[in-house]
């Protein structure tokens, strides 16, 4: 079953008008098909993602990640050192005991129930995934509801927006630990320890720079074969903690989590509590400057201004006015970022 929100669908040879901003032939036309254990997104027939899914992994993630311009990914499936860190993910260590991160499914799994794909083509992609939170045998102790929305405002620009939903199916405790939430680890010739950059919002550079900074964003970028790509991840100001804190490794490894430096070492998540954690992945062409990461960013702020607001990329597969206009918002604010940077 797919829905379109009513809203005009358009294909990358010929400019149409969708919410006010031109699209043309720089705008590559997106293709998202279900295979056995992966949702795989194409742009312009070129492999972008896939969002992996099978009952036997740890946890779900997206691998490849690919640029736009080396059409290779810029995130590792694995890499050593620590190849429990699988691309872009989202997890979390030390939850009741168990361990929702590192390898090992008898400790503890995120289980998908099987995305929903519900726009396969044109301007975006839409799909929804349900997982629960649970060791082999036992309840599951949280249920755990995302939404992504892809798109591509030009040629160099690949956007994932993601909510995650996490309802606590009993009284949750998360000691402090520094193996939690939305994370990304870099290919490991785009690390800083080969010549890359990590750098957040405030201009600082390195793990040394980063590690335990509140930023609004970071980007890690580097050059490979001639063709400088990265990767951003942006909070939406509507989250908790925001703006976190960042656990960052100059080997490629980064994070927005409070999870490290908790008040009295713990978080107590009381049965039927809703954390709403809500984020922007950049997948850019050149560096920083060129990417136009803080202009990017700048506009996607005003799509979930409220620190205490509830809006969500959830309500994307809501009917109405509502969710036309977060869907017209969320496209418009990066390519208005992108045409202001030319």
């Amino acid at each position: 079953m797919r829905f379109t929100l009513s809203v005009p669908v358009f294909v990358g040879q010929v400019a149409v008008v969708l919410f006010g901003f031109a699209f043309g032939a720089e705008t590559p036309d997106l293709r998202a098909a279900l295979t056995k254990g992966r949702l795989e997104v194409w742009a312009d027939g070129q492999s972008f993602t896939s969002y992996k899914f099978h009952q036997t992994q740890k946890y779900p993630y997206f691998w490849p990640v690919n640029g736009a311009l080396s059409g290779t990914s810029v995130t590792t499936e694995t890499s050593t050192p620590y190849p429990h860190h699988h691309s872009l993910f989202f997890g979390c260590d030390r939850v009741n005991g168990a361990n929702y991160w590192q390898e090992s499914n008898a400790r503890g799994q995120i289980l998908s129930m099987g995305p929903k794909l519900l726009v396969d083509s044109g301007a975006y992609i839409l799909f929804t995934d349900q997982c629960v939170w649970k060791q082999p045998g036992k309840e599951p102790v949280f249920e755990d509801s995302r939404c992504f929305l892809i798109h591509a405002p030009d040629k160099n620009l690949r956007v994932i927006d993601v909510t995650f939903r996490l309802k606590a199916l009993t009284d949750v405790q998360i000691l402090r630990t520094n193996h939690a939430l939305f994370s990304a680890r870099m290919a490991p010739e785009l690390s800083v320890k080969s010549g890359g950059t990590l750098i957040n919002a405030a201009g600082k550079t390195s793990e040394k720079g980063t590690f335990g900074e509140p930023s609004s964003w970071c980007d890690y970028y580097g050059t490979r074969e001639g063709m400088t790509e990265g990767l951003a991840i942006l909070q939406a100001p509507s989250n908790p903690w925001y703006p976190s804190r960042w656990f960052t490794r100059d080997y490629g490894f980064f994070s927005p989590t409070p999870m490290w430096w908790l008040d009295d070492g713990r978080l107590d998540i009381p049965e039927g509590k809703v954390i709403t954690l809500t984020y922007r992945v950049l997948v850019h062409s050149g560096d920083i400057k060129a990417a136009n990461v803080a202009g990017l960013f700048a506009q996607y702020a005003t799509v979930f201004p409220n620190a205490k607001g509830s809006a969500s990329v959830h309500d994307l597969v809501k009917k109405g006015p509502a969710a036309k206009e977060l869907l017209r918002q969320l496209l418009a604010s990066a390519r208005r970022a992108v045409q202001n940077s030319r």
